[in-house]
């Protein structure tokens, strides 16, 4: 499917924040997503002045360089913008954005990343992440300490590595040029699209083949469905070969939506409640930049909640042998109640235990050779003892092997065999109905 190149922007405050820090844009040539920190107030000043600054942006460029030069300078501008921001109002200290944005150059996409708001690609029917999170726990996956799974619920899944903020004035952006096909669809998120709708939903959205902003709904209502603790920013942009110019008036979204929002609001003071905790949450940061320390803090408690995981496992791995080897014990324990006659080269033995065998490991014992000869044996009696004859008890192989006794005597000519009553079941047998046991099956 072939789109005409078109876009959307969405943004909400999910279901438990109190303001939306996140800003979003679309526009004709550049397309961004903004996610603020710092507070109640300084995320929402920080990802409107980033956008504020992107938004100069959208125009036509000779070149993939220009532009990656252009975005490199006005996420720098925008840093200061946060620092001047900060001494004038020193209760925002601490404020920062994350900073996803694509610049169409023709059929080229110009992308600069900072922080863990996400870039994905839906191509040819699959979806592939483009951007790397700038997040401890990214970090930790990357090394392979932790799964990607494990990551979504790790409890500093919220620790910015890198972030557009009032402590660097040169922040280093990921940037780099990839060429874009017809039918491409990009779809720029912040963290509370990505850390609630897994990659898989986002991707049967995306195979809907609904518009942008039909598409984008359905994605919001998925992350409200799934409690939506943080905002949520949406920015879809569909390419149909060369990326087509548009004069149309651009659409924003969040925080950069209002011009309150680029106001920077009275100090708050929050004073906890026990009466509304959610609401006390509501005004908590959803990221925050660490200290050195506090990553040393970060790193130790991962190296023990790696050695617990390691003992879990170790302890779980046990409590299976143990279990397998105490079944084991029971199983071979009861083969061993059991008996059979049977043969070795040439003459009839009784067995102690069962007549199957485990790999090399064999079930059953021999116990007795009754020093019967297999050739002294008539043929059905000898058939009967190659096949093995199962006995109850040992009292019952040895009432069997009288038998078998019996039977080479009346062969060889020494005496007639004995007539030996069957041995009677412990079951009992409907009037009239017929009852056979291995004795009468020998005798």
């Amino acid at each position: 499917m072939v789109f005409e190149g078109s876009s959307a922007a969405i943004s909400h405050t999910g279901k438990v924040r109190s303001n939306n820090q996140d800003s979003g844009y679309a526009g004709a040539n550049l397309f961004a997503v903004a996610d603020g920190m710092g507070g109640h107030a300084g995320g929402d000043v920080a990802s409107t002045l980033a956008i504020q600054q992107l938004e100069q942006l959208d125009q036509v460029y000779s070149s993939t360089d220009d532009a990656q030069a252009s975005l490199q300078a006005a996420t720098t501008t925008a840093a200061g913008d946060l620092i001047r921001a900060a001494k004038e109002r020193p209760e925002l200290a601490g404020l920062g954005t994350t900073v996803s944005a694509i610049i169409m150059v023709d059929d080229h996409a110009v992308i600069g990343h900072i922080g863990d708001s996400r870039i994905y690609l839906f191509r040819d029917d699959e979806l592939t992440q483009i951007t790397a999170d700038h997040t401890f726990v990214q970090r930790l996956v990357d090394s392979g300490r932790i799964t990607p799974e494990e990551a979504r619920y790790h409890p500093r899944r919220s620790v910015l590595m890198r972030v557009l903020s009032d402590m660097d004035n040169d922040p280093e952006l990921d940037m780099f040029v990839m060429p874009t096909l017809p039918g491409d669809r990009w779809l720029l998120c912040s963290d509370g699209l990505s850390g609630v709708v897994d990659e898989p939903h986002i991707l049967k959205a995306m195979r809907l083949g609904l518009p942008p902003g039909r598409t984008a709904d359905n994605l919001l209502k998925q992350a409200l469905d799934g409690g939506a603790p943080d905002n949520v920013t949406i920015v879809l942009v569909d390419v149909g070969g060369q990326h087509p110019l548009s004069s149309g008036t651009p659409t924003i979204v969040g925080a950069a939506s209002t011009p309150s929002g680029v106001l920077i609001p009275a100090a708050r003071v929050n004073r906890p409640s026990w009466l509304h905790p959610v609401r006390q949450a509501a005004n908590e940061p959803s990221h925050f930049e660490p200290a050195a320390d506090y990553l040393e803090e970060l790193i130790e408690e991962d190296r023990r909640r790696a050695r617990r995981r390691r003992i879990g496992w170790i302890a779980a791995l046990v409590i299976v042998i143990l279990a397998l080897t105490g079944g084991g014990f029971l199983a071979y324990s009861w083969t061993q109640t059991r008996y059979f006659v049977g043969a070795d080269e040439d003459s009839v033995v009784i067995f102690q235990g069962v007549q199957q065998s485990i790999g090399p490991i064999t079930l059953s014992t021999e116990i007795e050779d009754t020093g019967i000869l297999l050739a002294n044996l008539p043929p059905y009696q000898r058939s009967s003892v190659e096949r093995t004859i199962n006995a109850r008890s040992l009292a019952d192989a040895m009432a069997i092997v009288d038998r078998l006794r019996a039977g080479e005597q009346a062969v060889t000519g020494e005496t007639p065999p004995p007539t030996i009553a069957p041995t009677p079941t412990p079951t009992s047998t409907p009037e009239g109905a017929a009852h056979t046991t291995d004795s009468e099956v020998i005798g």
